[in-house]
Protein backbone atom coordinates (compact mmCIF):
# COMPACT_ATOMS: atom_id res chain seq x y z
CA UNK A 1 0.00 0.00 0.00
CA UNK A 2 2.01 2.94 -1.41
CA UNK A 3 1.88 6.28 0.20
CA UNK A 4 2.22 9.85 -1.18
CA UNK A 5 2.20 12.99 0.88
CA UNK A 6 1.69 15.80 -0.22
CA UNK A 7 4.22 19.52 -0.92
CA UNK A 8 4.06 22.33 0.77
CA UNK A 9 6.64 25.20 1.24
CA UNK A 10 8.77 23.71 3.63
CA UNK A 11 8.58 20.30 1.87
CA UNK A 12 8.01 21.14 -1.56
CA UNK A 13 9.65 18.08 -3.56
CA UNK A 14 8.67 14.98 -3.83
CA UNK A 15 10.85 11.16 -3.83
CA UNK A 16 10.66 7.56 -4.14
CA UNK A 17 11.49 5.32 -1.16
CA UNK A 18 12.06 1.52 -1.62
CA UNK A 19 13.26 -1.06 0.56
CA UNK A 20 14.66 -4.55 -0.51
CA UNK A 21 13.41 -8.01 -0.15
CA UNK A 22 16.41 -9.91 0.97
CA UNK A 23 17.29 -13.61 -0.47
CA UNK A 24 20.54 -15.93 -0.10
CA UNK A 25 21.82 -17.50 -2.85
CA UNK A 26 23.26 -21.11 -2.89
CA UNK A 27 27.00 -19.45 -1.32
CA UNK A 28 25.44 -17.61 1.31
CA UNK A 29 25.36 -14.22 -0.92
CA UNK A 30 22.82 -11.70 0.10
CA UNK A 31 20.66 -10.80 -2.99
CA UNK A 32 18.43 -7.51 -2.58
CA UNK A 33 15.72 -7.24 -4.81
CA UNK A 34 14.68 -3.40 -4.44
CA UNK A 35 10.31 -2.93 -4.10
CA UNK A 36 9.02 0.73 -4.22
CA UNK A 37 6.63 1.17 -0.92
CA UNK A 38 5.90 4.89 -0.61
CA UNK A 39 6.28 8.28 -2.16
CA UNK A 40 7.24 10.90 0.83
CA UNK A 41 7.35 14.93 0.45
CA UNK A 42 10.85 16.17 1.01
CA UNK A 43 13.13 18.91 0.10
CA UNK A 44 17.02 18.09 -0.69
CA UNK A 45 19.56 20.68 -1.10
CA UNK A 46 22.98 19.86 -2.27
CA UNK A 47 26.05 19.80 -0.05
CA UNK A 48 28.75 22.22 -0.77
CA UNK A 49 29.38 24.81 -3.23
CA UNK A 50 30.06 25.16 -6.76
CA UNK A 51 33.33 25.94 -5.91
CA UNK A 52 34.68 22.43 -4.96
CA UNK A 53 34.86 20.08 -7.75
CA UNK A 54 32.17 17.36 -8.07
CA UNK A 55 34.45 15.00 -9.41
CA UNK A 56 37.81 14.65 -8.02
CA UNK A 57 40.34 12.87 -10.16
CA UNK A 58 42.57 10.35 -8.53
CA UNK A 59 43.95 7.07 -9.28
CA UNK A 60 40.17 6.11 -9.61
CA UNK A 61 37.93 8.83 -10.60
CA UNK A 62 36.02 9.93 -7.25
CA UNK A 63 32.69 11.15 -7.77
CA UNK A 64 30.92 13.32 -4.98
CA UNK A 65 27.48 13.95 -4.40
CA UNK A 66 25.63 14.40 -0.81
CA UNK A 67 22.52 15.84 -0.22
CA UNK A 68 20.86 17.08 2.67
CA UNK A 69 17.13 17.10 3.10
CA UNK A 70 14.50 16.59 5.29
CA UNK A 71 11.26 14.65 5.95
CA UNK A 72 8.21 14.68 8.20
CA UNK A 73 8.42 11.06 9.37
CA UNK A 74 10.57 8.44 9.91
CA UNK A 75 11.69 7.09 6.28
CA UNK A 76 13.58 4.15 8.12
CA UNK A 77 9.69 2.56 8.81
CA UNK A 78 7.95 1.13 5.67
CA UNK A 79 4.25 1.74 4.64
CA UNK A 80 3.11 -1.54 6.89
CA UNK A 81 5.40 -0.86 9.53
CA UNK A 82 8.29 -2.88 9.07
CA UNK A 83 11.70 -0.95 10.49
CA UNK A 84 14.42 -1.02 8.11
CA UNK A 85 17.93 0.09 8.82
CA UNK A 86 19.37 2.91 6.61
CA UNK A 87 21.77 0.75 4.76
CA UNK A 88 17.89 -1.04 3.35
CA UNK A 89 16.49 2.42 2.12
CA UNK A 90 17.25 3.76 -1.29
CA UNK A 91 15.68 7.21 -2.41
CA UNK A 92 15.26 8.00 -5.97
CA UNK A 93 12.98 10.46 -8.90
CA UNK A 94 13.61 13.66 -6.32
CA UNK A 95 11.04 15.55 -7.88
CA UNK A 96 8.55 19.03 -7.71
CA UNK A 97 5.38 18.82 -7.04
CA UNK A 98 4.07 19.22 -10.81
CA UNK A 99 6.68 16.24 -11.45
CA UNK A 100 10.07 17.74 -13.08
CA UNK A 101 12.58 15.34 -11.81
CA UNK A 102 15.00 17.68 -10.13
CA UNK A 103 18.26 15.05 -10.29
CA UNK A 104 18.51 12.83 -13.25
CA UNK A 105 21.99 10.93 -14.20
CA UNK A 106 23.17 12.25 -17.90
CA UNK A 107 24.67 9.06 -18.71
CA UNK A 108 24.90 5.46 -18.30
CA UNK A 109 22.31 2.80 -18.32
CA UNK A 110 20.08 4.83 -16.04
CA UNK A 111 19.82 8.65 -18.54
CA UNK A 112 17.11 10.62 -18.12
CA UNK A 113 16.08 8.86 -15.37
CA UNK A 114 16.28 9.95 -11.19
CA UNK A 115 19.52 9.30 -9.40
CA UNK A 116 19.36 6.55 -6.89
CA UNK A 117 20.40 7.56 -3.86
CA UNK A 118 20.96 5.64 -0.05
CA UNK A 119 20.82 7.18 3.33
CA UNK A 120 24.53 7.93 4.68
CA UNK A 121 22.10 9.89 7.85
CA UNK A 122 19.30 10.11 10.01
CA UNK A 123 18.78 11.64 13.10
CA UNK A 124 15.17 13.58 14.31
CA UNK A 125 15.17 17.40 14.80
CA UNK A 126 13.18 17.75 18.28
CA UNK A 127 11.02 21.09 18.38
CA UNK A 128 10.86 23.32 21.30
CA UNK A 129 7.93 21.73 23.28
CA UNK A 130 9.81 18.02 22.97
CA UNK A 131 8.66 16.34 19.87
CA UNK A 132 9.88 15.21 16.83
CA UNK A 133 9.38 18.13 14.18
CA UNK A 134 10.93 16.23 11.35
CA UNK A 135 13.89 14.36 10.31
CA UNK A 136 17.63 15.41 8.67
CA UNK A 137 18.82 13.20 6.61
CA UNK A 138 21.90 13.29 4.57
CA UNK A 139 21.47 11.33 1.09
CA UNK A 140 24.80 9.65 -0.63
CA UNK A 141 24.78 8.77 -4.25
CA UNK A 142 25.24 5.11 -5.00
CA UNK A 143 28.17 3.97 -7.04
CA UNK A 144 26.08 1.67 -8.39
CA UNK A 145 23.19 3.55 -10.44
CA UNK A 146 22.52 -0.12 -12.16
CA UNK A 147 19.53 -0.48 -9.99
CA UNK A 148 16.19 -1.25 -11.87
CA UNK A 149 13.26 0.91 -10.79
Amino acid sequence: MATCETTDFIYPMLCDVYYPITAQNVYGQIKKDWVYNKTVATNATPVGSLQEDEVRPQFLLQFENLLLGRVRSDIRISDNGDENSITNILVTNIRTAAGELIYRETSGERTGRGTIYEIASQEPIMGPFGRVEYFKIVLRRTENQGVDD
